[in-house]
């Protein structure tokens, strides 16, 4: 499967390239994450600057360290779960939906190639590009892509259809195919078709037992629908 982009003004808005998504997760990091040789720094400083008058007692010092090991503990368990799940993905398809910084909101459906693990972020590998696992939206089961492609392969053949008040009883096997295709379908499935397609579809297949009733009546078809020649 390939990129789905959404479409603004008339235009396909292009996904997020790997090179500035792993450059804005690099100055994000480096900005916002406190690593233990920073929090001695600090410490340090702060013995140093230290009212001599009221001095920090050592049980505060030994708490507050206590405290930042134990905040470093958790990140890096959340980072190793997060890796861990990511992990899992390579090989399925997922959608991502990213949001750029205006506000627009891209679409992208693929196979996970492989997962790149970088700054306590990890990254899928989809298309040849990397989507943060942030913006995971749908990790898709057989059922999900059965569906997708049943729903894609039902539009392609709606849209294949002549306009409705050009059908003639040429067309009557394309409708039946499309009316069979859709009634073997799940209610799971039926649900990935908008309702504009099944409405019109509706439309359609009233349009042929009517030309089919009218052939019948004038001799080109026999009773049981069978042509007459």
């Amino acid at each position: 499967m390939g990129v789905v982009g959404t479409v603004e003004n008339g235009q396909l808005v292009e996904s997020t390239t790997a090179s500035s998504l792993a450059s804005s997760s690099s100055s994000t990091s480096s900005s916002s994450t406190l690593d233990k040789d920073a929090f001695l720094q600090l410490l340090v400083a702060q013995m140093k600057y230290q009212d001599p008058l009221e001095p920090t007692s050592n049980t505060e010092y030994i708490s507050q360290y206590a405290t930042f090991s134990e905040l470093e503990q958790m990140q890096n368990m959340s980072a190793t779960l997060e890796l861990s799940r990511a992990s899992t993905l390579v090989g399925q398809t997922v959608l991502m939906q990213i949001t750029s910084s205006s506000g627009t909101t891209t679409t992208v459906q693929g196979n996970v190639d492989y997962v790149v693990y970088e700054n306590s972020k990890a990254y899928l590998s989809i298309n040849g590009e990397l989507y943060s696992m942030d913006d995971l939206h749908t990790v898709a089961d057989s059922a999900y892509l059965e569906a997708y492609k049943l729903a894609a392969s039902f539009i392609n053949s709606y849209n294949d259809l002549p306009e409705l008040s050009s059908l003639t009883l040429d067309d009557r096997e394309a409708v039946e195919e499309l009316e069979e295709i859709y009634e073997n379908m799940t209610e799971y499935q039926q649900s990935f078709i908008a309702d504009d397609y099944v409405e019109g579809l509706e439309e359609y297949v009233s349009k042929m037992n009517d030309i089919v009733d009218a052939a019948i009546a004038d001799g080109t078809l026999n009773e049981d629908g069978t042509s007459a020649e």
